[in-house]
């Protein structure tokens, strides 16, 4: 048997890149666009998120670093996460440029911003699906040493939700996940996946086992 190559990540992990976030992965993109105090739509793309809750449905998203989305999901209570999609996996990556302040990301990347319904932040009007979410709360992260981390994590309520019809199938409407081709990140420094329909199988859960002394 070889020997497993073993390490405490507070002393290293003697690769060239860290293991964690590809073996943790691929891990879904939450595209967060927020609205600037002054008015400015911004937009950026975190790896660090997904569901946590059915009802009402919950999303979180974590940034390291108190970035403009942070704040501005502080001050206004609001954020939109839009679909990262293959056909716009460049405009995602793209969006992830440090841009000037006042610049609106929206612009760089030739998107185009669309009216939300019950929040102020746009959506990406080319994403085929956009989740407005109210802000629950903001928490910085710690270490097991109580020491405060530069990294925030912000989880919403999502309170309504856009769907593109073609991605609801059948009679039931059902949502097709593979349809929508959304991309995930993986390790490494630019590691991406998308989902196919052909990566798909089903799997349904066990059914419960009768209860000792049951008849």
């Amino acid at each position: 048997m070889s020997t497993r190559h073993s390490y405490a990540p507070a002393q290293g992990h003697r690769l060239r890149h860290d293991p964690l976030a590809a073996i943790l992965g691929p891990r879904p993109i939450g595209w967060i666009s927020t609205l600037s105090e002054t008015g400015v739509a911004n937009l950026a793309p975190y790896s660090f998120f997904n569901v946590f809750n059915y009802r009402p449905p919950i999303v979180a998203f974590s940034s390291v670093g108190h970035k403009d989305t942070v704040r501005h999901a502080q001050r206004s209570g609001q954020f939109v996460c839009n679909l990262a999609t293959r056909a716009l996996a460049e405009a995602v990556n793209h969006s992830s440029i440090e841009a000037p302040p006042g610049t609106s990301e929206f612009t760089l990347c030739g998107l185009t911003p669309r009216a939300s319904t019950l929040v102020q932040a746009p959506a990406v009007a080319e994403s085929p699906v956009n989740l407005e979410c109210e802000v629950l709360q903001v928490q910085r992260l710690h270490d097991r040493q109580g020491r405060p981390l530069d990294t925030w994590m912000v989880l919403g309520e999502v309170v309504m939700v856009h769907i593109d019809p073609p991605l609801l199938c059948g009679p039931d409407g059902t949502y097709d996940t593979a349809a929508a081709a959304p991309i995930l990140r993986g390790g490494g420094p630019a590691d991406y996946f998308e989902v196919t329909a052909a990566a798909r199988f089903e799997m349904r859960r066990p059914a419960p086992q009768p209860q000792s002394g049951a008849t």
